[in-house]
């Protein structure tokens, strides 16, 4: 089962990361509009993951037994957390959001041990210091570089956290609130996969139903589609590549605990940083390159660990 969900998550987002590059990077029409609709993007989502989970529930025969409130707050960090990644990809490159959020495990561990009471290891605090040192060397701008091509990306160039950064720190405290929920969830209400991936999607409906109408930004994401239709379908597909996904988070969740979840959802997604340099092109540093080499050896270590740690378990 272990296999099968860390192949699960790996496909799916990765169609998931091409889709979501397409639909927020791409220049719309002669004019050039760009794709400023996070919360059109992040409802559908949240709809298609809801209905897989209604299937989900219908097939495993799954009840909810969460109290509404905890589903109520989860869905907020975790509503929070998508549209904090999704909007810095209007700031930042798709690589860098990719390796920001590859440092989830800091936050999960630390708010695990703080709301969950979970105890981690030494050994696991060394690999992900390492997954850090990583990330941080991937991010950091250099003050002095080649010449821009642009004067935005000349003043990108020099600062060391932006706009985008500030989403993706954001992005992961709210990660680590989620995670923690979840874990809460598992461990004392004994909530299934589909049932927590369903409770807090839907919740999440409703948040997003409300935020659409007071921000207004229905009003002009329904003309956007109506200029560009194709946009729609790349968001469905997006969108169902991501309840897929999600399904097999969920299952991994409630399975084998946040962490082990969030090591595997940050695996994929250095496979899917080379696909997104290799497909759009991004250029990449010598020390970048470094950063995202150490940031998979932490990670290869880490399960390592994690395996042997389990056989000791049974052997004992």
């Amino acid at each position: 089962m272990l296999v099968v969900c860390f192949l699960g998550i790996f496909g799916c987002y990765f169609l998931y990361g091409i889709l979501q590059e397409t639909i927020t990077k791409a220049k719309y029409g002669n004019e050039g509009e760009k794709f400023h609709y996070t919360l059109s993007l992040v409802f559908v989502q949240c709809i298609i993951n809801a209905f897989f989970a209604k299937i989900g529930m219908v097939v495993t025969r799954e009840h909810g037994r969460t109290p509404r409130r905890l589903s109520a707050l989860c869905s907020l960090s975790y509503l929070g957390a998508m549209l904090a990644s999704n909007h810095s990809l209007q700031h930042v490159s798709y690589p860098t959001q990719v390796l920001g959020k590859s440092i989830k495990p800091i936050p999960v561990m630390i708010l695990g041990v703080l709301v969950a009471g979970k105890r981690y290891p030494a050994a696991k605090y060394l690999f992900v210091l390492m997954i850090v040192l990583g990330v941080a060397l991937f991010m950091y701008k250099d003050q002095k570089g080649p010449a821009a091509s642009s004067s935005a990306a000349q003043a990108e160039d020099h600062h060391v956290v932006g706009t985008g950064e500030i989403l993706l720190l954001i992005s992961l405290t709210l990660d680590g609130l989620t995670g923690a929920s979840q874990d809460k969830m598992r461990a004392e209400h004994r909530t299934g996969a589909t049932s927590m991936m369903f409770n807090v999607n839907i919740w999440s409906v409703l948040w997003l139903a409300i935020g659409l109408v007071v921000s207004a930004e229905i009003f002009e994401f329904v003309p956007f589609v109506g200029r560009y239709p194709h946009v729609l379908v790349n968001m469905l597909l997006f969108s169902v590549c991501s309840a897929a996904g999600q399904m097999f988070i969920f299952k991994t969740v409630t399975t084998f605990g946040p962490l082990t979840c969030s090591i595997f959802t940050t695996t994929r997604k250095f496979f899917t940083i080379l696909c997104s340099i290799a497909y759009f092109g991004h250029p990449m540093s010598a020390r970048q390159w470094l950063g995202t080499i150490l940031v998979f050896i932490g990670l290869t270590l880490d399960n390592m660990y994690g395996k042997a740690a389990r056989k000791a378990e049974k052997t004992s």
